[in-house]
């Protein structure tokens, strides 16, 4: 079962990298594979967010929508992503944003765990998945160095 973690530093604030990775619907506009994201409804409780969103990912002429829960903890600077509809048997991912040093800078956990339904999807868009998802935090990343400099 594919399973991916990742930590960057990064030169901004963990509050800025935890902004720009619950902006959901900015995805397409800079994540590899990401060609839409929309939201079906936000629930807030207090500081903490609720998002029901379908994202759809694509390579070449294969594309897939799924449905994911996504939670926004912003108090603890952690980002859980929770499968509900799709492709997929499972898919947990994971962000943890937590701050180096004096503040200004921070260090980016990304941690995904995945599996298929279909054997042949998982063939056929697995490899392009992991090469994704190894980019994923470099993309954030130059987001980040675009948006906050």
């Amino acid at each position: 079962m594919p399973q991916f973690t990742t930590t960057r530093q990064v030169r901004h604030r963990a509050e800025q990298m935890f902004a720009l990775v619950a902006d959901v619907e900015k995805y397409p506009e800079f994540l590899p594979m990401c060609e839409a994201l929309t939201v079906r409804s936000r629930k807030e409780r207090g500081e903490r967010t609720l998002l029901v969103a379908d994202m759809t990912v694509g390579y070449k002429l294969l594309r897939e929508t799924f449905t994911s829960q996504v939670f926004l903890n912003p108090a603890e600077n952690i980002i859980d992503v929770n499968y509900i509809d799709g492709p997929f048997r499972y898919l947990d991912n994971r962000w943890t944003f937590r701050p180096v040093g004096d503040g200004s800078s921070c260090d980016v956990e990304f941690f995904i765990d995945y599996e298929f339904k279909s054997r042949t999807l998982g063939l056929l868009m697995g490899t392009m998945f992991d090469i994704a998802f190894r980019k994923f935090s470099e993309a954030f990343e130059k987001r980040a160095d675009a948006i906050y400099g």
